[in-house]
């Protein structure tokens, strides 16, 4: 990449960490506002995605999915309602923050000029990350004691049992790619969603090359992200 094309990229990064303050749903005492998490995912997607159409095609799929309102999971982090758009969200903010002290030790590498890599690429490997987990989860209600000791039914999320996957990380590639077809030329964007869990999502085959993919660093960026927003703040 160019010197140009680095200040570009970061120029666009400082653009969507200010955003991100502005809009931000997440509250100084780590509790967040429902309503303000759509509102700035909005507000970014608008800014950096340079093809409108492409914009409005994910734009018009999040709202067609339960992606707003779906958790991120149904035992761990996200396990609550606005859970998945929510962690989607931090994983971007974990990234933007994350971007330039990684990307500028990688372009000072003997590797750093194998892949161009711009702010649009950064966003959607993160937000897109778990595009999987729309559509995946049911309510369902178990009973439990409340305080004086009655039995109530409570809700909690489970998984669907009719699901079929390719796994975790490449179906939302397939996801991805449904909503816009163009990303099928940027394949480090590709394989920062497919591999942003590590090992824990690999068949063994899969694992043999594994980490060949680490020479890639959008896929180091997103798992540290992702990591990050689960076990720092359980995000």
């Amino acid at each position: 990449m160019t010197e140009e094309e680095k200040n570009q990229l970061f120029s666009d990064i400082n653009e969507l960490n200010d955003i991100f303050d502005e809009f931000s749903p997440i509250q100084n005492n780590n509790t967040f506002l429902n309503d303000a998490i759509k509102p700035c995912c909005l507000e970014m997607i608008n800014f950096i995605i340079k093809d409108k159409n492409d914009a409005a095609s994910l734009v018009d799929w999040l709202d067609r999915t339960d992606f707003w309102t779906a958790p991120a999971s149904s035992r761990f982090h996200g396990n609550f309602k606005f859970g998945l758009s929510l962690h989607s969200l931090m994983v971007v903010r974990q990234t933007l923050q994350f971007a330039k002290p990684v990307l500028e030790n990688f372009f000072n590498s003997p590797n750093g000029n194998k892949y161009q890599i711009s702010a649009e690429d950064v966003f959607l490997a993160a937000f897109c990350h778990d595009f999987c987990k729309t559509n995946f989860y049911t309510i369902e209600y178990r009973n439990t004691k409340d305080i004086t000791g009655n039995w109530i039914k409570v809700p909690c999320y489970k998984t669907r049992t009719d699901n079929r996957s390719l796994g975790h990380g490449n179906e939302s590639v397939l996801m991805l790619l449904e909503i816009m077809p163009s990303l099928i030329k940027k394949r480090h964007v590709i394989e920062a969603i497919s591999r942003h869990m590590g090992f824990s999502d690999l068949s063994e085959s899969e694992s043999y090359n594994y980490s060949n993919f680490l020479q890639n660093p959008l896929v180091v960026l997103i798992q540290l992200a992702d990591q990050t927003a689960a076990q720092w703040y359980n995000i």
